[in-house]
């Protein structure tokens, strides 16, 4: 008979798993940290884009010292 060669490890996403759910606590201070982080990334990332497409526009509205 063969016998089948078992692995406690799972894989790497299974470890991650195991290390983010394996408390209530971790899991929500992981879901608060993501979502400060990408919020973070996302703010950064529209200003970038927002700065670039704006290059040599002047808004006379807001700084009309700065427009001559």
């Amino acid at each position: 008979m063969d016998t089948a060669v078992r692995r406690s490890g799972g894989g790497i996403w299974e470890g991650i798993y195991r290390v983010i759910m394996r408390r209530n606590s971790v899991y929500v201070t992981f879901v608060v940290l993501g979502a400060f982080a990408g919020e973070r990334m996302v703010d950064y990332g529209v200003h970038k884009l927002w700065e670039h497409n704006n290059v040599g526009v002047c808004h006379p509205c807001s700084y009309p010292f700065l427009c001559t």
